[in-house]
């Protein structure tokens, strides 16, 4: 999984031109951004980031009042690729390179048309998630006291070892079986068979001289060494470990407010059942090893299934879910064909959500969420029963001890029949959970990314610049800003850049779908020069190389020209980037 890092650290801002005239990024598809002017002098939107930026799963949230199984299924249903899983912005770099090397792009824009018309819908909610506080001091009076209150209720917990000892019915139940060895000395039945390692002497007395046992008083001693033993053991049992979840310890930082604050959300605040949650998410990660199970090897065979690749413009780690692998009949059959493959997916499921959530920084104020990418193209769809009971089981994990994990909810490539049943189910959904869900077809899904996550952080195959850096070393890094404009039906766009010193100039491009001509040529300032082409415009097709890299040697100043001719009835969208090299002779 390419480029994995921690979101404390998350890539610069990018330097896209982002049209200042979008709407909320829940009706993804009807969205039309006008061009912009220039590309140097675009500033980063910080506009959209509410609708983005959310810190919600969202089947918690539809069953934060009760527990209900019926909810609990409607709402597991409705998030079939939803849960199948789930910083701060820095200062711009791009302006700082750009007077670094004294260059500036300039846009020659055509002549503003008519927006389009929508064409199609699909099923949105008319209001965006908003990203709630973590920090204590933003949260409301009601929402404060019902934060303290689960607190006192966990140090409660705590205190009597509440916690520690869910985690030890199954051990003891098996041990009164040899604690009570006392009264099963009485009653010679199989139990006290078990119990003839610590009472070797009882089963003797009744075989033995009663003469003889009487001065025997021996074996009573060690009856009362072993309370001793069992009370130093008990002794020492409360220093064993402390609890923790998620490598949060509970109630030692301002980090455990962050925690019970998803728990709080999950229940719509209501303390009791918050807590209650708690209780039972820590006895099932107590039962399902989790400690463990995130340091086993499972194989890599789904690496592809599920990946993390960079991060949105709030600074979430982006989440992939490609269910189009699954149409791999071999794959598939490894992974779904039986109860103990299944297990052993739900097991590398929940190993991967766990090593991504140890990534995320759970102090207040900080990005303690995922952004979530599901990709439904090829997707086999509901009617493989093996896939749906392992999703099924998977979410039901997921919505009970994973609460508000989910920032955002984004579907690309959505067939028909997905909007057909997600507007079955969404009547069974509450309105903070639709909020999270964005749509968008095969011919939106590129355009609705970069809403949300700049080009140069999206993956090649879904429209963007960011290549996986074990298949290849390219001239650009995750780092590098992209700039993306927007080409109108019938017309050309030209980018200038303008050079002010001898260099090597390379830069990349990419038309989404190309079927647009592109050329590129150096013009020098002086008046007796000779304009160089550098790539004859050349059409591009939608199968051609989705992203070209140019490099050329300016000897001159003058300025270096990029054309993008569009001939077609669709707007396109055009990125792009450049950096400068030391002039060598």
């Amino acid at each position: 999984m390419a480029e994995e890092a921690p979101n404390s650290t998350p890539p610069p801002p990018p330097t896209v031109s982002e049209p200042a005239s979008d709407p909320p990024p829940a009706p993804v598809e009807k969205e039309d951004p006008p061009p912009p002017v220039t590309v140097e002098k675009e500033e980063p939107k910080t506009t959209e980031t509410p609708a983005v930026a959310a810190e919600s799963d969202p089947p918690p949230a539809t069953s934060s009042e009760n527990d209900e199984p019926s909810t609990a299924a409607a709402v597991e249903s409705r998030s079939l690729a939803a849960m199948m899983d789930k910083e701060a912005s820095s200062s711009p770099t791009a302006a700082a390179a750009a007077a670094a090397v004294k260059e500036e792009a300039v846009v020659s824009e055509p002549e503003k048309a008519k927006a389009e018309p929508d064409k199609k819908k699909v099923p949105h909610s008319l209001i965006s998630f908003k990203e709630e506080s973590n920090v204590v001091a933003d949260l409301s009076d009601a929402e404060r006291k019902a934060l303290q209150e689960l607190k006192q209720l966990v140090q409660e917990a705590l205190d009597k070892k509440q916690f520690a000892s869910q985690a030890k019915p199954v051990a003891e139940e098996e041990k009164p079986k040899t604690t009570s060895e006392t009264p099963k000395a009485e009653e010679p039945t199989e139990e006290s068979d078990h119990s003839t390692e610590i009472k070797p002497p009882k089963d003797k007395q009744p075989q033995g001289e009663p003469k003889e046992d009487d001065p025997k008083p021996e074996p009573q001693p060690e009856l009362e060494e072993n309370p001793l033993e069992k009370q130093s053991s008990s002794s020492s049992s409360p220093p064993e470990k402390e609890v923790s979840i998620w490598g949060v310890p509970l109630l030692k930082d301002d980090r455990s407010d962050v925690i019970l604050l998803k728990f709080l959300r999950a229940r719509d605040f209501k303390v009791r059942d918050a807590f209650t949650m708690i209780k039972n998410t820590l006895q099932w990660r107590k039962d399902f090893g989790i400690d463990s199970l995130v340091d086993e090897d499972l194989g890599d065979d789904l690496e592809k299934v599920v990946f993390m690749h960079g991060f949105d413009r709030d600074g979430h780690p982006v989440c992939y879910n490609v269910y189009g692998e699954f149409q791999n009949k071999e794959l598939y059959q490894k992974t779904f064909s039986d109860d103990e493959k299944r297990l052993r997916f739900l097991r590398w499921r929940i190993q991967f959500l766990e090593r991504s959530i140890r990534l995320l920084d759970f102090k207040p104020g900080r990005v303690c969420t995922i952004f979530q990418v599901n990709d439904l193209k090829n997707s086999p769809g509901p009617g493989k029963r093996e896939l749906r009971l392992a999703t099924k089981q998977a979410l039901q994990l997921l919505q009970d001890n994973y609460p508000e994990f989910v920032a955002k909810q984004v579907f690309i490539n959505v067939p028909w029949w997905y909007l057909a049943f997600y507007s079955m189910i969404s009547p069974f959904m509450t309105q903070r959970t639709k909020s999270k869900f964005v749509f968008a077809g095969p011919s939106k899904s590129a355009e609705t990314l970069f809403k949300y996550v700049s080009p140069e952080q999206v993956p090649i195959q879904y429209g963007g610049l960011s290549v996986d850096y074990c298949d290849c070393n390219p001239e650009f890094t995750i780092a590098d800003p992209v700039t993306d404009i927007i080409v109108k039906p019938a017309t050309k766009q030209t980018v200038e850049i303008i050079i002010y010193e001898k260099c090597i100039i390379v830069w990349e491009i990419r038309v989404v779908g190309w079927e647009v001509s592109y050329g590129a040529e150096f013009v020098p300032n002086a008046k007796d020069g000779y304009t160089i082409i550098i790539q004859k415009p050349t059409k591009m097709a939608p199968n051609d190389e989705p992203v070209v890299c140019n490099r050329f040697k300016v000897g001159e100043l003058g300025k270096v020209l990029l054309t993008i001719d569009n001939p077609t009835s669709k707007k396109k969208k055009f990125l792009y980037r450049f950096k400068i090299e030391p002039y060598c002779d």
